[in-house]
C-alpha cells in the first residue's frame, strides 16, 4: 500500500478499477460468442471468482488452444442524479477452458487489457498497476452511505454547496452526492441544461469504513463556519 500524499485528493485510474471489481454485484461475461450475465451475491465481487495472472506465468502451458474472454462492467451512480453511468470497466484475457461460474473455485485468466472508460475518457491500466492499485476502503459501503444521506439527511447536501467553489450560480435546479471515496465526496450540480461535478476533499483520507462519518462531519463543520450565506444554498 502506498503512503498517502497531501497532494493526492482523488483516486488513480486503477485504483478506481481496483474498487469497481471489489464492489460490483455483477458482470457481462462474453466468451465463444455468447454474453452472459453474472450476478455475484455472495460480496466477494468479481474477483472472488476471477484470478488474473501475467502470461509470462504459463498457467496454461501444455492446454490446448485458449479461449478469447471479455469482461464487462459498469459502475452506476447509487443515487438518482442524471446520467447515472459513472465508469465502465472492460477486461479482455485467456482462459483455458469455458467459463462456468461456481462460487466453490477460482477461474484462471490469463490477462489482456484493463480499460477504464469514464467522464475523463479511456485509461488503459496494466496489470502490475492493478496489483499496486489499493481497493478503496469504503468502495463496498460507498451506495449505503450515499443514499442514506439523500434519504434521511437531505438537508445536509445544501450545506456542503458552501464549500463549492466556484459557487453555484442560480440557474443550478438540483444537487446530490454522486459519489465518494477515501479522499472526498463528490457534488453533482444540474442545471436546466447540462451539470457539472465538484469534488470536496476531505481533511485527511480515510482509511477505513468507521472513518467516513467524522470525515462528513468535518467537512459539515467548515461548511457550517462558513460566511457566504445565499438563498440558493439554504
Amino acid at each position: 500500500m502506498r503512503p498517502f500524499s497531501t497532494h493526492v485528493t482523488q483516486p488513480t485510474p486503477a485504483d478506481r478499477v481496483r474498487s469497481i471489481l471489489a464492489s460490483a454485484h455483477s458482470m457481462t461475461v462474453v466468451t465463444d460468442g455468447h454474453r452472459r450475465e453474472v450476478h455475484l451475491l455472495d460480496g466477494t465481487g468479481p474477483m472472488g471468482h476471477i484470478h488474473l495472472h501475467d502470461p509470462s506465468e504459463g498457467v496454461h502451458g501444455g492446454q490446448g488452444a485458449r479461449i478469447p474472454v471479455r469482461l464487462e462492467l459498469t459502475d452506476i451512480a447509487p443515487t438518482a442524479v442524471r446520467e447515472r453511468l459513472r465508469a465502465r470497466v472492460t477486461l479482455t484475457g485467456l482462459l483455458g477452458a469455458g467459463y462456468t461460474h461456481d462460487a466453490a473455485e477460482s477461474t484462471c485468466m490469463e490477462f489482456g487489457q484493463a480499460l477504464l472508460e469514464d467522464a475523463d475518457g479511456r485509461t488503459y491500466i496494466t496489470l502490475d498497476e492493478l496489483h499496486a492499485a489499493d481497493v478503496d476502503p469504503i468502495a463496498t459501503g460507498e451506495a449505503g452511505m450515499l443514499t442514506h444521506l439523500v434519504d434521511s439527511h437531505s438537508e445536509l447536501v445544501p450545506l456542503l454547496l458552501r464549500l463549492v467553489r466556484p459557487r453555484p450560480d442560480r440557474r443550478m435546479v438540483r444537487a446530490l452526492p454522486v459519489a465518494m471515496d477515501r479522499y472526498g465526496i463528490t457534488l453533482r450540480l444540474e442545471y436546466p441544461v447540462g451539470h457539472r461535478d465538484v469534488r470536496l476533499p476531505f481533511p485527511t483520507p480515510v482509511t477505513g469504513m468507521d472513518e467516513a462519518g467524522p470525515r462528513i462531519h468535518a467537512l459539515l463543520s467548515t461548511a457550517r463556519r462558513s460566511s457566504h450565506p445565499n438563498s440558493l444554498l439554504t
